[in-house]
């Protein structure tokens, strides 16, 4: 199990934005977490990084209690943030943004394969490599979230964790940043994706969660059918969604691993 969260809590100063709230992510898997605006979907993202201490619950990446390290130290273990809106560091050139990813390499005595990692990324986003020299700031807005996943790669994490990675995004952009997310799992990574794009999220993702409003998880079942990929109906269960293409070759299934036929 690459990452388990029992019981978690956590907000802002008197603010609590998350309740009891329990996921796991294993091993390979791309895991998202779907939900409305103000839902707590940042605020998850951001404690299990560190950037936010927790109130209440554990959580376990690779069996380690991480719950109250630092954001360098969890980073260290192997588990880093793409963040929401990219925040590249915009006065640097993009072969700077990419070796600062690169710093936990430096200590763990590994500076010799930074170099190969950039090679890495640069063959994962060609682009990038055509922009080397230019300031992150000038990038577009595709660019820079292109950037803000190579350099969180560039740690070599064992769980990426990507925060709303198609926000504010042309169409075929948000396209060929899923395309390079499903590659990265192909490649043996895990993700867990945070997304209000539920279709493009769904599409891609081993299982899911639902996370309301009030930051809780709702733990019966959904059977609600998708057939064009969009969740109809009242999502109101279902800490795990699963998806399964019918045999006659539309839509999916939420709730179980099973075929289904009909809603």
């Amino acid at each position: 199990m690459m990452l388990r969260i029992r019981n978690l809590e956590s907000g802002y100063d008197r603010l609590k934005v998350l309740r009891h709230i329990s996921i796991h992510v294993s091993t390979g898997e791309i895991v998202t977490i779907i939900g409305a605006n103000g839902a707590g979907k940042t605020t998850l993202l951001k404690t299990i990084a560190g950037l936010i201490r927790s109130r209440a619950g554990e959580m376990l990446f690779e069996k380690q209690e991480i719950t109250r390290l630092s954001p360098e130290k969890i980073v260290f273990l192997g588990c880093s943030l793409v963040p929401e809106g990219r925040q590249v560091f915009a006065p640097m050139t993009v072969r700077e943004n990419l070796l600062l990813g690169g710093y936990v390499q430096y200590r763990r005595n590994k500076k010799n394969e930074v170099n190969a990692d950039l090679e890495r990324i640069f063959g994962l986003f060609p682009i990038l490599r055509e922009r080397e020299a230019q300031l992150a700031g000038t990038l577009s807005g595709g660019e820079q979230q292109m950037l803000a996943i190579g350099r969180a790669l560039m740690a070599r994490p064992k769980l990426i964790m990507m925060d709303e990675p198609s926000m504010g995004l042309a169409p075929l952009i948000v396209k060929d940043i899923f395309s390079i997310i499903k590659k990265l799992r192909d490649e043996g990574n895990t993700v867990l994706l945070v997304e209000q794009n539920a279709k493009a999220a769904l599409g891609i993702a081993d299982r899911g969660y639902v996370l309301e409003t009030e930051g809780l998880f709702l733990r019966r079942m959904l059977k609600t059918c998708c057939r064009t990929g969009m969740c109809r109906g009242h999502i109101s269960a279902g800490i795990l969604i699963r998806k399964q293409r019918y045999s006659n070759g539309g839509g999916y299934v939420l709730g179980s691993r099973k075929r289904m036929h009909g809603s």
